[in-house]
């Protein structure tokens, strides 16, 4: 045998050598592999070739080959083996580590961490059982010096992270293992703090003798070990064990924050022990970190880490102490309370001192990390009201000043700040969208720190905008693109007229809603807004910033109407703001935000404060009326913000009568127009809306004056503007006030009141025109239309390149476009043109339900024209396209149609509607899944066919998301799930995580406590009363469940799936279809089984089907008995469960875990059923759809 063995290493040791030479060509390297993997799963020897293979005169790699043939016997092996092989095998690695290892400082890291992870591999299977001393054996091994202790810990820290972090073992050997570390947890900390301590003492001993370096730095790696073991424990073992001997561990750790090798490691443990949650009394004792020496210790070590300039080490070791100092914060803020016997420390200054440092420290990271910390401290009950905090809030302000200055970016050199940003930042697009996050956190405290002294806070904003007025532009050195002498965003009187603006806005907003109106600083507020109107820039950048502070400032205006004038003078010159001979150049962006900020401060302005504007209306009117007759001198979408201004104030007229009449006279030019003849004929035939707007030609000279353009504009301007009236026109909130004015018309059965819109008789009459556009829209993309554009405009109908950067997430352009000309190629101008018509045409109709209430769902007709127009080739419609129509057109419908209508206008849309969703999603997720499954990648014509192709899975994804939201909205009660507003446009990756939030997927179906209502809304059951819609709307909810996409899996599962099919529970539905429905759920499970929410979900959808439907479907149970590893006897138990009627109080937490141990093999594995196709599963439904519910 021994001659064997030889041979066989000296073959494996060839093997090994091919594998890791850089030379070896690929064939020879692959066939060492096999050879190798052969011989670890099929020789008999491996044991004592795998010893062999670990002698200390083998090269490294020969030696870690090795160990792994050996760990490979234990973890697939150690069932089969024979007691005495297992002994064999157990004593020869004890004396590896006894006596086979090197020095520890010459021992390779990746040997000591492999013959860890065997002794772990074996202690899970041996431990406690059948291997009763083995912490003792480990303890004496350690004694045998440094490498030996290295090893134990690290088998102490690997199974640690195997039993309790990670959890890689099977639940009843897990359970075992963790009672018995925690049976033993005692001896081990006190092992662990035994081991730390004699290896710093060693340490410290020996660090200044030079002849003694070596010994000193093996038992310095003993200390980072044993820290880091620690770590492994500290974050869930009794608290007991960490405060034990009135916190000597603690101490200890403190202690070592100042000793340089081991700060960084004693600082992560520190953080982990004082983030510990729990029982109020197992913390209190961490108040003793609070103390002066551990407080001493604690300062001291940050004052330290700060020394010496900028080294990576000491930065970590920095932030760890940040983290450090905010965890303390927190944990103070959790134990002190108004019935807590624990007192504010009395070093609680000091510490506020300490964390005030790191507030205004040159990182911006660090100064980020305070944050949060702070807030917990200005809104405390019981701290924010000490002195000592209360002294504080004015230096916390003052360095929320400079905080909020934005420097630092890693490309730059303007600050001390861009040293520390370079480690922390890969690209200044990164440092840009962490600061905007770290400005909006700011803004919080702030506003936090002003509710404790609002009069301090006001000052201090008063004095720096005064500052900032009197003071000259410094442009820098960073000039605009723009023009001389202005500034760019770099420019150092724009970060300070920038930061100093949001902290004054912030401040001053903080303040009204807080103090009393008598203790308002009047005369003060309106000497500040006195000013910032007198001070006059050309500097667009500036101008912006002064607009916002007028914004801040104009609650003031209350309390003095005479300056509402001027204001709007103020407001209405930036309107029409220009760089002074900026000729006929394409605007900068910053001239364009200028007067875009402009307009969206005179809406604010106007439906904020109507009331207060409403005696200068007339005056306001008439300007804008002199601006709107220059076409030139304002974009439609500027005319369009001041129309809806004048109507914001209209609302106050409070007079039905007296407001549609200025509503038709405002209107006016927008009727004429859209009711044209030239118009209608344009907005009515696709082919002529081509030629209208010019896309079937070729572009034309831009030195010439483009008539296409023109025309294009006023399609925008038209649609632009029933947008904003609609949805700016208001009947009076108090129900008395519009009583007496004439909006209501009626009241509900249930007493509710029935309003019109004085814009109705507008709107409507310009409706059939916009249903034409919109047909006309989508007919755009059939293959015979496409064909018709010019060869210039022939991608003018794809997405536009911000939005697939937005839905990939890839960064936004560079921040030194900002202040750039804006130059867009006319193709750009097109696409542009055509996603925002679209997008408003649906935003109309959204919002008409909303505004225009019963009269627009009374509209003749109006099921078949929405139809014949919105729903018109929807086929060739794309995915990025189709979005819109559901979010922003669809949903809101449903949301806002009364009930009588349900039957009139929404079933006959939404029917055909879901129908057409189910086939087109069905077919495309099985080509996604089809792909995943066997990596099929094919080849387009585009220039990037993989990021063409993750594009379109991921419109697909949110595709599906909006989908599977509608139903929801359809079906499921307003108050069993979170909707969102008619007109509110969200994210849709945040709109799915939010509502799975709302939907906890461990309360998913049908039982106690449930997330969602057992009974459908009155629109769901309305639906599901048609045979053909209800079929629709489970085949798409019980397809969802298997396609690759978690966020949906998890709200079908959790919000629809039960209460769906509750609905037919008592159906004769087929055998085939419940078949098909109970499998549907396990393919979800082999899906999403490896999501701890999906799992959970799934599970119960599971459960609750199988036991509704199982007593009358016993092909149930063939299912059932095709899921890999089933007990059938097990399974024989549960149904009989289920079908005596004794048994029927059987605690359904029991009968649950019962059914989930049944069904645990199939979750994230290969099920064996039929493999029944989601599109032929409707006809298969609806023959069993005799009676539904």
């Amino acid at each position: 045998m021994a001659e064997q063995v030889n041979t066989l290493c000296d073959q494996l040791i060839k093997a090994v050598n091919v594998m890791m030479d850089m030379n070896s060509s690929q064939r020879y390297r692959l066939e060492a592999l096999k050879f190798c993997e052969e011989f670890k799963e099929k020789c008999a020897i491996c044991i004592p070739c795998g010893l062999k293979l670990t002698d200390q005169s083998q090269p490294p790699i020969v030696r870690h080959f090795g160990l792994q043939v050996l760990e490979h016997c234990v973890k697939f092996r150690w069932n089969t083996m024979q007691q005495r092989d297992k002994v064999y095998l157990k004593n020869n690695i004890m004396g590896f580590v006894s006596k086979g290892t090197k020095n520890i400082l010459e021992e390779e890291s990746h040997i000591k961490d492999v013959v860890a992870r065997i002794m772990v591999e074996m202690i899970k299977r041996e431990w406690p059982q059948h291997w009763p001393e083995m912490l003792r054996e480990l303890e004496t091994l350690s004694l045998q010096g440094e490498t030996q202790s290295e090893i134990v810990l690290l088998i102490l820290l690997r199974l640690a992270e195997d039993v309790v972090t990670f959890q890689t073992l099977p639940t009843q050997r897990r359970r075992d293992i963790q009672q018995s570390l925690t049976y033993n947890m005692e001896k081990i900390f006190a092992f662990l703090q035994n081991t730390l301590q004699q290896s710093v003492n060693k340490y410290r001993r020996l660090k200044g003798d030079a002849t003694q370096e070596a010994k000193a730095k093996g038992h310095c790696r003993v200390g980072i070990v044993a820290l880091n073991t620690l770590a492994g424990y500290m974050d869930w073992v009794a608290m007991s064990h960490i405060t034990a001997d009135n916190c000597k561990l603690l101490e200890m750790l403190c202690l070592l924050l100042n000793e340089p090798e081991l700060q960084l490691e004693a600082a992560e443990c520190l953080l982990i022990a004082v983030s510990r949650k729990g029982k109020v009394d197992d913390r209190k004792p961490l108040t003793v970190l609070f103390g002066d020496v551990a407080m001493h210790y604690i300062l001291t070590a940050a004052q330290s880490a700060d020394e010496g300039g900028l080294i990576e080490r000491n930065y970590v070791f920095l932030k760890r102490l940040c983290q450090l100092l905010c965890a303390l914060g927190t944990q103070l803020c959790s134990l002190l309370g108004a019935d807590s016997d624990i007192e504010t420390p009395s070093n609680f200054g000091k510490y506020l001192e300490a964390f005030l440092v790191l507030t205004t420290h040159s990182s911006q990271f660090i100064r980020c990390s305070t944050q949060i910390t702070w807030g917990a401290l200005f809104r405390h009950e019981v701290l924010s009201q000490e002195e000592v905090l209360q002294d504080v809030v004015h230096k916390y302000l003052h360095s929320a000043v400079t905080n909020l200055v934005k420097v630092g970016f890693p490309s730059k050199s303007d600050s001390p700040c861009c040293e520390y940003s370079r480690m922390d930042f890969d690209s200044d697009e990164d440092f840009n969208a962490f600061f905007n996050a770290f400005r909006a956190q700011q803004g919080e405290v702030i506003r936090m720190a002003c509710k404790l002294l609002p009069m301090t806070a006001f000052e201090m904003a008063a004095e720096l905008l005064r500052s900032q007025l009197r003071l000259s532009i410094e442009v820098g050195s960073t000039n605009s693109k723009a023009g001389e002498g202005l500034c760019s965003i770099f420019s150092p009187s724009f970060v300070q007229w920038d930061a100093m603006t949001f902290f004054a806005e912030s401040v001053i907003s903080q303040m009204f809603r807080t103090m009393d109106k008598d203790k308002i600083p009047v005369n003060a507020g309106i000497e500040l807004l006195k000013s910032v109107l007198e001070y006059d820039t050309r500097d667009p950048l500036i101008l912006s910033c002064l607009l916002t502070n007028v914004s801040a400032l104009f609650p003031f205006v209350s309390y003095e109407p005479d300056y509402l004038p001027r204001v709007l003078s103020k407001l209405f010159s930036a309107v029409t703001f220009e760089i002074v001979d900026e000729s006929k150049a394409p605007r900068t962006r910053a001239v364009k935000n200028v007067r875009r900020h402009a307009c969206s401060s005179l809406i604010k302005l106007c439906r904020d404060y109507s009331h207060l504007v409403l005696p200068c209306f007339d005056m306001m009117y008439s300007h804008v009326k002199e601006m709107l007759s220059n076409e030139l001198l304002l974009t439609q979408m500027e005319k369009c913000a001041l129309m809806e201004a004048l109507v914001l104030v209209s609302n106050q007229f409070k007079n039905y009568e007296q407001q549609q009449s200025f509503l038709k006279e405002l209107m006016i030019p927008v009727s004429s127009l859209w009711l044209s003849d030239e118009m209608e004929s344009a907005l009515w035939d696709p082919v002529q809306f081509l030629s209208f707007i010019g896309a079937d030609k070729a572009p034309a000279d831009p030195t010439l004056e483009d008539g296409y353009g023109l025309n294009r504009s006023r399609i925008s301007f038209c649609v632009y503007t029933i947008l904003g009236v609609m949805k700016r026109a208001r009947w009076p909130n108090d129900l008395e006030e519009a009583k007496a004015g004439g909006f209501v018309v009626g009241y509900t059965p249930n007493g509710s009141p029935i309003y019109r819109n004085p814009c109705t008789e507008q709107v409507l009459k310009l409706l059939d025109n916009l249903l034409a556009l919109i047909r006309t829209h989508n007919n755009l993309f059939l293959p015979e239309m496409m064909a018709k554009l010019d060869g210039a405009y022939a991608k003018s109908l794809e997405m536009l390149e911000v939005e697939k950067n937005s839905i990939l997430g890839l960064p936004q352009p560079l921040l030194e476009l900002y202040d750039a000309p804006v130059y867009k190629t006319v193709l750009e101008r097109m696409q542009g043109f055509f996603c925002t018509l679209y997008d408003n045409c649906f935003h109309i109709l959204g919002n008409a339900g909303h505004s225009l209430q019963r009269d627009f769902y009374a509209t003749d007709g109006l099921s078949e024209k929405l139809i014949n127009s919105a729903f018109v080739n929807l086929e060739n419609i794309p995915d990025y396209r189709l979005r819109p129509i559901l979010r922003v057109f669809v949903k809101p419908l449903v949301l806002s149609c009364p009930p009588e209508y349900y039957e009139e206008v929404l079933c006959p849309i939404l029917g055909p509607l879901f129908s057409f969703l189910k086939e087109r999603q069905i077919q495309k997720w099985q080509v996604i899944n089809q792909r995943s499954q066997l990596c099929v990648e094919e080849e387009g014509p585009e220039e990037n066919p993989e990021s063409q192709e993750m594009l379109e899975e991921q419109l697909i994804r949110l595709l599906t998301r909006e989908i599977m939201d509608l139903i929801s909205v359809c079906c499921i009660p307003k108050k069993g799930i979170e909707h969102h507003k008619a007109h509110t446009d969200v994210d849709d990756e945040e709109m799915m995580a939010t509502d799975s939030a709302h939907t906890p997927a461990s309360n998913a179906a049908h039982s106690g406590g449930p997330s969602h209502p057992d009974e459908l809304s009155e629109l769901g059951k309305c639906l599901m009363k048609n045979e053909e819609i209800c079929t629709t709307l489970l085949v798409i909810c019980y397809s969802a469940l298997s396609w690759r996409d978690t966020l949906t899996c998890q709200r079908t599962t959790s919000v629809l799936c039960w209460p769906l099919i509750k609905q037919v529970v008592n159906s004769n539905l087929t055998s085939d279809a419940v078949t098909w429905f109970y499998t549907s759920v396990l393919q979800g499970l082999q899906m999403h089984g490896q999501h701890e929410g999906c799992m959970a979900a799934l599970v119960q959808l599971a459960f609750h089907v199988y036991e509704a439907f199982r007593p009358r479907y016993p092909e149930l149970k063939t299912v059932m008995e095709q899921v890999p590893e089933i007990h059938k006897d097990s399974l024989e138990q549960f149904d009989s469960k289920l079908a005596t009627p004794s048994h029927q109080k059987m605690a359904d937490k029991r009968k649950k875990d019962h059914f989930k141990r049944l069904i645990t093999g199939c979750i994230g594995q290969k099920l064996s059923v039929r493999d029944e196709k989601s599109t032929g599963a409707s006809k298969l439904i609806m023959r069993g759809l005799d009676t539904v519910c």
